[in-house]
């Protein structure tokens, strides 16, 4: 599978476990600095998907990978220019990339946070910040209930701020009560979020649990308002690529934990990805990680 998004561009070849892929390749983009007032992705922008794509194709041949899934994330999908950026691919690459719909993204996310913590989570809440929208679902079985994606990603609410109460406001609505649920949060902006707050790094592995308190985003949200990127990046878990951006998703996480009513939410690894992953391959529950 080949996910093009904002920050890289991820080739990942699996072959049985998900948590043992056989390769793994990466490409950094810095799409959210290639997209115009408009959103519009712009020249440099589209050099960069096509170098990557280009390049992840080469890795895959030199592998001897005969099939690869690619698709973009919400950074191409919703440019509005999507369509002559994704022909442009193809007429460059030979490869044509595919968009998911937001709905199908949450469903994704939900499929792989369930096969992550097991039916024994009981019903679950799935929450997912990506940088242009928020992906949410949330249901009792191995199939989400409800799902729905909102336009509030880190990087759309770092271009343009939104008051939180809107955000809570919305997310009542698409989810209902769902205060009996366990909460889960997806995404590098939960993961980094979490390490922030003190959760331990990515390095001591995958099976490790995570959380991420709502009280510490409360005090971390002034704390990072106060400063610049560049120091914002300095800190434990927060890129260099998304420190910009950082404050937004603390804001929208904060705002999502409060409408959902839940003061704490489980890290999970997997997501979007992983769920395709998992729905392709037919992976059944044996691929669960049983978190420590």
């Amino acid at each position: 599978m080949l996910d093009v998004g904002c920050f890289s561009a991820h080739l990942v070849v699996v072959e049985g476990s998900l948590l043992r892929p056989v390769l793994s390749h990466k490409t950094r983009l810095r799409l959210d600095l290639a997209l115009d007032d408009e959103g519009r992705l712009c020249r440099s922008g589209v050099e960069q998907v096509v170098a990557a794509v280009r390049q992840a194709g080469e890795v895959a041949d030199r592998a001897g990978v005969r099939q690869v899934v690619p698709w973009a994330t919400s950074s191409l999908r919703d440019a509005p220019n999507a369509a002559e950026v994704f022909g442009e691919v193809a007429r460059r690459t030979g490869t044509r990339l595919t968009v998911l719909s937001g709905a199908e993204e949450a469903r994704l996310s939900y499929l792989a946070a369930r096969r992550w913590f097991g039916a024994q989570a009981g019903p679950l809440l799935v929450l997912d910040i990506g940088g242009g929208t928020v992906e949410v679902a949330a249901g009792a079985e191995g199939e989400p209930s409800v799902v729905a994606s909102l336009p509030y990603g880190a990087r759309t609410v770092t271009r343009h701020p939104v008051d939180p109460a809107v955000v809570r406001a919305d997310v009542r609505a698409a989810l209902g009560d769902v205060r009996g649920h366990f909460a889960v949060g997806c995404s590098k902006v939960f993961q980094q979020l979490a390490r922030l707050s003190g959760a331990r790094p990515q390095r001591d592995g995958p099976c490790v649990r995570r959380s991420l308190h709502v009280d510490d985003l409360r005090r971390w949200i002034p704390r990072l308002a106060s400063m610049p990127a560049r120091k914002r990046a300095r800190l434990p878990g927060i890129s260099r690529h998304r420190a910009g951006q950082c404050l937004a998703g603390a804001r929208v996480a904060e705002a999502l934990m409060t409408a959902a009513g839940h003061d704490e939410v489980a890290i999970c690894p997997w997501s979007t990805r992983e769920g395709l992953l998992l729905r392709l391959a037919g992976t059944g529950e044996d691929e669960m990680c049983r978190v420590a």
